[in-house]
């Protein structure tokens, strides 16, 4: 049986047990939710506290190329980019990391080498995650090969529907053992989780079993990250940390597209969880337009002119 924190040994020792916890943390007030991330949302910030929560989110950036059409210069154009977003100013943060299918894990890190900018891949059959664990552990194994400093698996949301935590649990802990000392970032696809009770739920299975973040979504579904989703998995990583002393980041994902929205979200991160989770080591965006228009922004704060996107390297 997979071992997890002492206090939560007995909720994790079967099926039955596992269901009994998840099903008896506090319900989800749904509109008490949404009230307070929009409530959060309306927050202004002065022209300083702007420009340093530009500079921010740019840092907890994961530039993001997942298609089918991607090719290893397209890979080392966006590592470039990630290193270096404004060739017009070096005082530009770089993003967080890079974020590529396992094939082109390899490509990324030979782009990234000596950057600091961290390599992130796609794994266990991503998007859908239907495939069987040992092709999901494979892939695992061949990203962590190739280079990659973290993962982001898709748990099986057929099983998690179906009530089979136990499932879902172990197969985070053996992916979780597959990364070595790459970080594991475990997505959940909120849009296709159904209830907000359900997104709480997954939330603390993947930080029993071992998750470094959790992760709204994989881009690929009509509904995404929201300020409410993530708003409750921000709640949930603060209540872990205040009930086991464990820190876990947290990467919405998908669809954060503005400066604007982006500010809404470290505002929810600062209120809800707190400064020590104001650091790309605890909080990322999962993006790859987003960038474009931060730099545009950040320009215009510096200049005084708002540059238009001619003026920035567009994915």
């Amino acid at each position: 049986m997979p071992t997890t924190l002492p206090a939560f040994a007995d909720a994790t020792a079967s099926d039955s047990a596992l269901r009994r916890f998840l099903h008896g943390l506090p319900g989800v007030d749904p509109v008490g939710l949404e009230a307070r991330a929009a409530a959060l949302g309306t927050r202004s910030i002065k022209t300083t506290a702007k420009a340093y929560a530009i500079d921010l989110a740019i840092s907890m950036i994961d530039l993001t190329t997942l298609e089918g059409a991607d090719t290893p210069g397209k890979v080392r154009a966006l590592a470039a980019k990630a290193v270096n977003p404004d060739p017009t100013d070096r005082t530009t943060p770089r993003t967080a990391a890079v974020c590529v299918y396992p094939d082109m894990a390899a490509t990324a890190a030979a782009a990234l080498a000596g950057s600091g900018v961290k390599v992130a891949s796609v794994a266990t059959a991503f998007p859908a995650g239907r495939a069987a664990l040992d092709v999901k552990l494979a892939d695992v194994r061949d990203a962590v090969a190739a280079g990659a400093d973290e993962i982001d698996m898709v748990i099986d949301r057929g099983a998690f529907l179906a009530g089979r935590y136990l499932k879902v649990y172990e197969e985070i802990v053996a992916v979780k053992a597959e990364c070595g000392s790459a970080r594991l970032k475990v997505i959940f696809e909120t849009g296709e989780l159904s209830t907000y009770d359900n997104i709480r739920r997954a939330s603390w299975l993947g930080m029993l079993a071992g998750a470094d973040f959790i992760k709204t979504s994989t881009g690929k579904v009509a509904v995404n990250a929201t300020p409410a989703n993530t708003l409750l998995m921000l709640e949930a990583v603060r209540d872990f940390r205040a009930q086991t002393g464990v820190q876990v980041g947290v990467k919405p994902a998908g669809g954060i597209r503005t400066s604007k929205d982006a500010v809404k979200f470290l505002v929810l991160v600062n209120e809800t969880a707190g400064e020590d989770w104001l650091d790309n080591h605890w909080f990322r965006f999962g993006a790859s337009s987003l960038l474009d228009d931060l730099l545009m922004q950040r320009q215009k704060l510096s200049t005084g002119r708002y540059s238009g996107p001619d003026y920035v390297t567009v994915d």
